[in-house]
C-alpha cells in the first residue's frame, strides 16, 4: 500500500506547528491514523474537522489501530461516545462525536465515561468550537476534499499541533515519507 504523501516542509504558524498531507484513498486515510497514533500519548486531545464523508471517522478507525484498543472503531454519532480500552499497555481511546452536543465541555463531563480523560487519548469529531477549553495543547486535524477532485476520495489534511507539547514533534518529518 502506497503511503500517503507529505509536504515535508512544516509550514509557517504562530500558533502552532502545522503539516499538510494529501490522502488519495480511504486506505491512506486509515494508514495516517495508524502512523499519527504512533506521536499520540495519554492525555492526548485530537480535534477532527471536516465535512460529512471526509474521513474523520476512518482517520480514528487508524488510530484506534495504531493505539492497539480492543472494538471496532465506528461513529459513535448516536452514542455521543465511546471508549476504547487498551489491549496492552497503552493509553484507551476515547472517540467522542461532539456534533450534537452544543452545551460543548459541560456535555462532555456529562456523558460519565468510565475513564479519566487525561489518561487517554481523546478524539472529537466536529470539536472545534466545542472542546478547545479541555486544553490548551491539542492537535487539529482538518480534512477536507481536494479542489478539483474528480474521483471524490483525494482529501488534504491539515495538522496543526498547539502548544507545548506539540511544538518538540516534527508533525511533516514525522508523518512524511
Amino acid at each position: 500500500m502506497e503511503a500517503p504523501a507529505a509536504h515535508n516542509q512544516a509550514e509557517p504558524a504562530t500558533d502552532g506547528v502545522s503539516a499538510r498531507i494529501t490522502v488519495t484513498s480511504p486506505e491512506q486515510m486509515q494508514q495516517l491514523g495508524r502512523r499519527l497514533a504512533g506521536l499520540l500519548r495519554a492525555g492526548d486531545l485530537v480535534l477532527l474537522t471536516g465535512e460529512l464523508g471526509a474521513g474523520k471517522t476512518t482517520l480514528t478507525r487508524g488510530l484506534g489501530e495504531g493505539l492497539g484498543v480492543r472494538g471496532a472503531v465506528t461513529s459513535p454519532t448516536f452514542v455521543i461516545a465511546r471508549v476504547h480500552p487498551s489491549l496492552g499497555d497503552g493509553p484507551p481511546l476515547v472517540h467522542v462525536d461532539a456534533y450534537r452536543l452544543a452545551g460543548g465541555l459541560d456535555e462532555m463531563e456529562d456523558l460519565d465515561l468510565d475513564v479519566s480523560l487525561t489518561d487517554s487519548v481523546v478524539v472529537v469529531e466536529w470539536g472545534e468550537g466545542r472542546m478547545e477549553e479541555l486544553t490548551d495543547e491539542r492537535l487539529h486535524v482538518l480534512i477536507h476534499r481536494a479542489a478539483g477532485d474528480t474521483d471524490d476520495e483525494t482529501r488534504e489534511v491539515a495538522l496543526t499541533g498547539l502548544g507545548a507539547r506539540w511544538a518538540a514533534v516534527g508533525l511533516a518529518e514525522a508523518l512524511g515519507d
